[in-house]
């Protein structure tokens, strides 16, 4: 756990502990004065004896501020009330209007950021004369947050209810609107081990816009997994992942279901009983949505194989270069180590694959390329691909998968293929292209044994012109011949190697921090002189294994001792000339309320695509003038760090990975994918579109 989350929970934490003080000593803090979130207790203007009327409780929180729905979600907590009202008066139970969402670090909380009320039914006593004015006092308790910080907050809140003729406020026909409305016929529910799942009676024909299921008990679902929403006919399903700790198996649900993003929803009670099992999956995230299998598979296959010329692919064409430029092997042997290499690949690819789709199933939003989320990881390849710049300048010689040394073969080239098989898709997975992108989001929705299938067929793409190579004569002939051009190649593949290095450095800075890139960079020349130490041992003859192995041991127990010490959460980059706002799914509701055009692109410092796109298309004047003119809001998603919230919102959109870029047209709900290769022109035709 990142430091800043750890201190966002214990600041959570903090705030609770104080608002339990807060309620055992609620008669020693009357009329403590609020700070973030200002509270007005109100009337009808007027109440019949022994009928109810209702109360309000106004809440309005300051810019930046939030206050919390009935039940808060992972954090915050709901507003305490303690009520003092004339002999015979009763109020019920509050109810509120439909919150929001708010998603941080992980953390989904249902929340109000806006001016909202809270409805109190009230019952004046019966026999109460007309004109009769009863005093009503509460003691009002809540918490008040900010993305970084909560702060408990109480007052004592009075008004006085008058016994007259029913008058009106039109403040509260405005405030009970705002309530979901009562659902008409019984709901069900049923649960099994991982997900509940709901039937809600819904016409077909209702609209939905951003629809959320909030549920009323604590501890039943897990509030920040994605929810998947289907119709069958005129019931819509809705599925969504149990708590992960100690979930709860009630016998009813209450629960309210957000329609759009004006704040219109429904209320009902949900029942244990039967759930259909399928229905029309909504939002474009479903597997029923997607291309057949073959399909998929050939996409996977295609877009394995254009990773090849992908410009983040590039660095391990030199190690690719060299192998295949090796001649003399016999049929059989060259066969070899096609399969060898083509083996490699696949396995990687499965690996990552299964490691993928494990994660996910125990509840982590990861997704394609996770592994370049993690600062460890690119520390290590940092490492890595600066001892291979080394091996092909020549300051050392070490068997490195796939390399050749003066033209001459390299003993156990079977082992060595497949070595650079793993390392080939290991450095050539963390792209999307075009034809994978639609494969590899499929492989997060569909069963296991097919998602795998195209983990495996994406890597029969990357491998597959060696392969050709090694098993076609005709093309193995029209290679060069070895010989001394070799070793000249070999150290002019170190500059692309040494810029992936470099690239590598500066990606460990903006991912954990400086401190973190200036660690591992140091750790980087440590390994660069110990290598250059080896070489020249080697080079007098004298052997270099101890004092190597003794050099790479301190120099990875540095590593693991003061690479996590240096991790920092980094920090947004904001600079555009576009100006993007950061992306939240409740910036993109905000957004698509306002009634213009939305652009929505997701990055990552890691992904070479995505920085072209910026550099070629998105960060130029053609757009920003035709997006300015047509009022066009662009929300930005950074992933180059994991983030739970962009992660489910890739996986609603069929998206494995970054780039993806999508235009809401002004008035739609539903996006266009735009191309994952940009031009300026197709953005400010997007924006021209009326």
């Amino acid at each position: 756990m990142t430091g800043s989350k750890m201190m966002r929970r214990y600041r959570i934490l903090i705030a609770a502990l104080w608002q339990a003080c807060a309620l055992l000593l609620g008669a020693g803090v009357a009329h403590a004065a609020p700070t973030h979130i200002t509270a007005q207790l109100l009337a009808e203007p007027s109440m019949a004896a022994g009928k109810e009327g209702q109360l309000a409780i106004l809440m309005r929180p300051e810019k930046g501020w939030h206050g919390y729905w009935l039940n808060p979600g992972d954090a915050g907590l709901g507003m305490q009330l303690a009520w003092s009202l004339p002999h015979g008066a009763k109020a019920g139970e509050p109810r509120y209007p439909v919150p929001q969402t708010l998603l941080i670090s992980g953390l989904m909380n249902h929340v109000y950021e806006q001016e909202y009320a809270v409805l109190v039914p009230f019952t004046p006593p019966a026999g109460t004369r007309m004109g009769q004015r009863l005093p009503v006092t509460v003691t009002a308790q809540w918490l008040a947050c900010t993305d970084q910080l909560c702060v408990p907050e109480s007052a004592t809140l009075a008004t006085t209810v008058t016994i007259g003729d029913a008058a009106q406020d039109p403040r509260f026909a405005g405030w009970t609107q705002r309530l979901p409305a009562p659902l008409g016929s019984p709901a069900k529910f049923a649960l099994d081990e991982k997900a509940v799942r709901f039937a809600i009676p819904l016409p077909a024909a209702a609209p939905l816009v951003a629809p959320h299921l909030f549920i009323v008990a604590d501890k039943l679902v897990d509030y920040a997994a994605p929810q998947q929403f289907a119709r069958d006919g005129d019931t819509l399903i809705v599925t969504i992942p149990r708590a992960k700790f100690a979930p709860a198996s009630p016998g009813t649900v209450d629960a309210v279901l957000r329609l759009d993003t004006q704040g219109n929803g429904i209320a009902f009670t949900a029942s244990l009983g039967p759930v259909p099992a399928t229905g029309e999956p909504l939002g474009g995230g479903g597997a029923a949505d997607l291309p057949a299998l073959p399909w998929l598979l050939l996409g996977a296959l295609a877009g394995g194989l254009l990773l090849n010329v992908m410009p983040c692919v590039f660095p391990i064409l030199s190690l690719k270069a060299i192998s295949l430029a090796r001649a003399g092997e016999s049929e059989a042997h060259a066969r070899r180590e096609g399969v060898a290499y083509t083996a490699g690949v696949m396995v990687a690819c499965l690996c990552l694959g299964a490691v993928l789709l494990g994660l996910r199933a125990s509840g982590e939003q990861v997704g394609w390329a996770f592994q370049l989320q993690e600062p460890a990881v690119i520390a290590a390849l940092l490492l890595l691909a600066s001892a291979i710049t080394a091996n092909l300048l020549g300051l050392y010689e070490f068997i490195v998968p796939g390399f050749a040394r003066g033209g001459a073969a390299i003993d156990g080239s079977t082992q060595s293929a497949f070595g650079t098989g793993l390392l080939a898709a290991f450095v050539a997975t963390p792209c999307t292209g075009p034809f994978m992108a639609t494969a590899m989001g499929a492989a997060l929705l569909l069963p296991t044994i097919a998602a795998l299938a195209l983990f495996a067929t994406l890597g029969l793409g990357i491998a597959l012109p060696f392969l050709a190579i090694a098993f076609i004569p005709a093309l193995r002939r029209r290679m060069p011949r070895p010989g001394a051009w070799m070793n000249t190649f070999r150290r002019w593949m170190a500059l692309p190697m040494g810029l992936t290095a470099l690239a590598l450095a500066w990606l460990a800075s903006r991912v954990a921090g400086p401190g973190f890139g200036m660690i591992a960079v140091a750790l980087t020349v440590l390994l660069v002189a110990l290598l250059a130490f080896a070489g020249k041992r080697q080079r007098q003859g004298r052997a270099a294994i101890r004092p190597t192995a003794a050099g790479l041991t301190a120099i990875a127990v540095a590593a693991v001792i003061l690479l996590p010490l240096s991790e920092r959460d980094p920090v947004a980059q904001t600079q555009s000339i576009l100006k993007p706002q950061p992306f939240s799914e409740t910036a993109l509701a905000k957004a698509q309320a306002s009634g213009k055009p939305v652009f929505a692109w997701f990055t990552a410092d890691w992904c070479l695509t995505c920085k072209v796109n910026e550099e070629v298309a998105i960060e130029r004047e053609e757009p920003r003038a035709a997006f300015e003119k047509a009022g066009v809001v662009v929300l930005r998603g950074d992933w180059t760090r994991r983030d739970p919230a962009i992660t489910a919102f890739l996986t609603k959109q069929g998206a494995a990975g970054v780039p993806l870029y999508l235009w809401y047209p002004a008035g739609r709900a539903t996006p266009e994918k735009l191309p994952q290769v940009l031009t300026p022109s197709l953005l400010a035709s997007k924006a021209a579109q009326k």
